[in-house]
């Protein structure tokens, strides 16, 4: 596999409006697609028991709750730290594998709190900004918000379009928008949420994912988890096959996160397949995959117990925060 290190950030290209006007996608195609993800091959056993500790590697660790305190910041971030139980990680023979999530998650307030929380470890903190959930606030205020979160210490910004711009095809303002946040961010990597469950179309989802892409995103992630569809398997192959018609016609990789809804092991080696099959192995890695979760983890490592001990545990033996 490719690693991070030698992986080419996405430059940024001119926005191609001929190129957004040819995007057509097939719902029912694509339904049908998604159908066969999972029921055609499944990984079972030991083989099972490495896909999932992959996803643990894959995944934003995430709380963006109204009620979040520094204290539930500083739980996650030491769940974090050891994500699963050390006996099943010595159980499965995976004592000498770096085993942990590829970020934390949370609102801006939050940011020194994790950073300090998670200091030497190498672990990023992701910030959600410019107006999360919505996306409405003024846009010097988004602008700012970004810029402050990479001062205290995020890596990674999860910014959100507005969705009218899709709605109404204002094309040129999206892409205009998305580098101004791409600027903001500095060398903070930027993921576009485009809230897919709100745009009413597939061929939109799928225009709106190339505009982003050539106005310089790292990622490309469906949802904020507030909507009320959030990711699903078509609307992934939408933005995966965009991904890949990028790729083939600029050379850059750009990543994907699914985010919303995504709550059982099953459900996370779906996806991973779909990455695999779609994409190929070289996409299963922290800097082109991320899994937006926050519960999740808990159910993962309920799975690696099972895998070992043929038993289920309850959820109060590796609570999340």
């Amino acid at each position: 596999m490719a690693s991070q290190s030698s992986h080419q950030r996405n430059p940024g290209f001119p926005l191609d409006l001929d190129w957004v006007e040819r995007v057509r996608m097939n719902r029912s195609a694509l339904e049908r697609r998604a159908q066969t993800i999972g029921a055609r091959r499944t990984v079972k056993k030991d083989w099972q028991a490495a896909w999932l500790l992959r996803a643990i590697t894959l995944m934003d660790l995430t709380t963006l709750n109204s009620d979040d305190t520094p204290g539930r910041v500083e739980r996650l971030c030491a769940k974090a730290r050891h994500p699963v139980r050390q006996d099943i990680i010595d159980g499965l023979g995976a004592e000498k594998l770096r085993i942990v999530p590829a970020a934390v998650c949370v609102y801006h307030a939050f940011v020194k709190t994790a950073v300090a929380a998670l200091d030497g470890t190498g672990i990023p903190v992701a910030a959600v900004s410019t107006g999360f959930p919505h996306g409405l606030a003024p846009v010097e205020t988004r602008l700012r918000e970004i810029e402050l979160s990479v001062a205290d210490g995020a890596r990674e910004i999860d910014i959100v379009i507005e969705r009218q711009m899709v709605l109404n095809g204002d094309w040129q303002g999206l892409y205009d928008q998305i580098r101004a946040y791409r600027k903001a961010c500095g060398d903070a990597h930027i993921k576009t949420i485009l809230g897919t469950g709100e745009l009413a179309t597939l061929t939109n989802v799928a225009k709106a994912s190339l505009v982003c892409m050539l106005a310089g995103a790292d990622f490309i992630k469906t949802s904020t988890g507030k909507e009320k569809v959030n990711a699903n398997l078509p609307t992934s192959l939408a933005m995966i096959r965009m991904i890949r018609w990028f790729h083939d016609e600029t050379g850059i990789e750009i990543g994907y996160k699914p985010a919303g809804g995504i709550a059982s092991a099953k459900l996370a080696l779906d996806y991973m397949a779909l990455m695999k099959e779609e994409l190929g192995t070289n996409w299963l890695q922290p800097h082109l995959f991320r899994f937006g979760a926050s519960s999740l983890l808990t159910d993962i490592e309920r799975q690696l117990e099972h895998n070992l001990t043929g038993h289920y545990a309850a959820d109060y033996r590796m609570p999340m925060v």
